[in-house]
């Protein structure tokens, strides 16, 4: 037994710890995480201040029972270093995100201190819970995945952000209890990211408070910087090739991509509106379900796994969208689902007539050359997704985006088309586009009168969107109004105005800086506004 003096000692296990150093090491996160309380941007509100005050002394207080309890009983802790790449590669992927995101979009730098603040409760929170049941803890850099992946799709808004601290206790428990034997070992059954992620989704959907989250600025805003899609493909590069994951993201990509395309093919108009695959869904392709450590362990598993993924997004989408649920939700709703089906993937995998068709025997990878499948992997994700860029598969100009687009679709009748444009011109009219207030309420009235959808029913209520365009001095709206107002028509369209192109030229894209008139009449001629291609030459 250690000597009474010893704080500490090493060994071929680790770092032995006393309780005293034991309950220093947490103090320091707990304390941090106390600190940040007094921050000027946090103790402005009463309600956000004691999200970080709560949870710092209730760790405090778990930590003086821990360790007040090991002391009493001569008890001693292990500590142990271990820097695993699984953790720190993706943590880098997920990091050169947020960097990137957050130059287009700046709430993401504004919130930095927050993730600083889920980082410190997850590294004490883990402690306590690991030190709680055994002596040894593993020190690494597993908590920043898990923190960067929940912070990616979900933020709780400042009144309700101890939830947000919950989130992050849940993920870790669900990684220290939920466990079963995979191949002869014990390991954890969910993504302690996805899982957390999927259950408070559950909950903000029956519970009907979507609003007290940032989830949907967060999925609309990712979209904002441009080349987001090859900048997410880039940084995820080195984690699909060392951790063998690029054929769970092809497979899912290409199998949504591909019901894109039929959906097209059929209807005349995208599934998604305004991409093939939405960039945030995208995303979760990439750094949210794609953990080697809760996928199948064979090849063919992993393929299979990674088509239910991208087919469960477009389920989960129908059923959100008919459900009136934002559809946010569709990425992160299935994650936990396919985790507890690895085992039965990997069984069916190993059927004798699927066995013919694996990869890995083709390369000889299932006789200990795994890193050469990786490598044929990534390069038919390269060449698969440098196909889908060349041909608006992916990237910045999908047509989807563009107004001239669903009025043509909407036109000609076809499905959803009329819906979806007029939720674009209110989008735009409230954005302060005068033309969009117009056009919103001509095509308000003509809804009304197909008697398809509820919220269009009363053509009166179009008299908003024409008092709207009048007010900003747009004269085609003043006589809409009018007109409205004594029920004679028809009712009068004009051309947009320059001060209107910088907010319906965007698309779902950011917002645009160059307001000069060429700028502007060239990039509404690319998109299809035809009456303004002959003002590009005179400008």
């Amino acid at each position: 037994m250690r000597s009474d003096r010893s704080l500490t000692s090493s060994t071929g296990e680790g770092i032995c710890l006393s309780p005293v150093v034991g309950f220093g090491l947490v103090s320091v996160f707990s304390l941090g995480l106390f600190s940040l309380a007094f921050l000027a941007a946090v103790r402005q509100n009463f309600l956000f201040q004691w999200s970080f005050l709560v949870p710092s002394i209730a760790l405090i207080g778990w930590s003086v029972l821990v360790f007040g309890r090991a002391q009493n009983r001569g008890k001693s802790f292990t500590l142990r270093v271990v820097l695993r790449k699984q953790h720190y590669i993706q943590a880098c992927a997920q990091g050169a995100f947020f960097l990137y995101w957050g130059w287009y979009w700046r709430p993401v730098y504004d919130s930095a201190f927050l993730i600083v603040a889920q980082l410190f409760f997850a590294y004490a929170f883990d402690m306590l819970l690991v030190w709680s049941r055994r002596t040894s803890y593993t020190l690494g850099f597993g908590p920043f995945p898990v923190i960067f992946s929940i912070n990616l799709f979900l933020w709780f808004a400042d009144d309700w952000f101890y939830l947000q601290f919950c989130l992050v206790a849940l993920g870790f428990c669900a990684k220290e209890f939920i466990r079963w034997n995979n191949n002869g070992r014990r390991v954890h059954i969910f993504n302690p990211s996805s899982f957390p992620l999927a259950v408070a989704s559950i909950c903000l959907i029956l519970t009907g408070a979507t609003d007290i989250t940032c989830g949907q600025d967060i999925a609309i805003s990712q979209f904002y910087p441009p080349h987001i899609y090859i900048v997410l493909f880039l940084v995820a590069l080195p984690g699909q090739y060392l951790f063998g994951v690029a054929s769970m993201t092809m497979s899912a990509v290409l199998a949504t991509y591909l019901f894109g395309l039929a959906y097209f093919a059929a209807t005349g108009v995208y599934f998604f509106y305004d991409s093939y695959i939405p960039i945030a869904v995208f995303l979760g392709m990439h750094l949210l379900f794609t953990d080697p450590s809760t996928a199948p362990r064979t090849e063919v598993g992993r393929i299979i796994f990674g088509v239910l993924y991208g087919l469960s997004t477009v389920l989960l989408y129908v059923v959100l969208s008919r459900a009136g649920v934002p559809t946010f939700y569709d990425k992160l709703l299935f994650v936990p689902v396919l985790n507890l089906s690895v085992q039965l993937l990997d069984r069916v995998a190993r059927f004798q007539w699927l066995r013919r068709f694996d990869p890995a025997r083709l390369v000889g990878a299932d006789r200990g050359r795994p890193r050469q499948l990786n490598l044929i992997y990534v390069g038919l994700w390269v060449v698969t997704f440098s196909v889908m860029s060349t041909f608006q598969g992916v990237g910045d100009r999908h047509p989807g985006q563009w107004v001239p687009f669903w009025q043509s679709a909407c036109s000609e009748g076809r499905p959803r088309a009329c819906s979806y444009l007029a939720n674009m011109q209110f989008i735009f009219c409230r954005s302060g586009s005068a033309w969009a207030c117009n056009e919103a309420g001509i095509l308000h009235v003509q809804l009304s009168e197909t008697d398809e959808e509820e919220m269009y029913r009363d053509p009166l209520d179009a008299g908003e969107f024409f008092e709207r365009g009048c007010e900003r001095g747009f004269g085609a709206a003043c006589q809409n109004f009018d007109r409205l107002s004594s029920g004679l028509g028809p009712f009068e369209h004009a051309p947009p105005t320059l001060d209107d192109y910088p907010i319906i030229l965007r698309g779902t894209k950011g917002p645009i800086t160059d307001h000069s008139a060429r700028f502007l009449y060239e990039r509404a001629c690319r998109q299809g506004w035809d009456d303004t291609c002959g003002f590009v030459l005179n400008h």
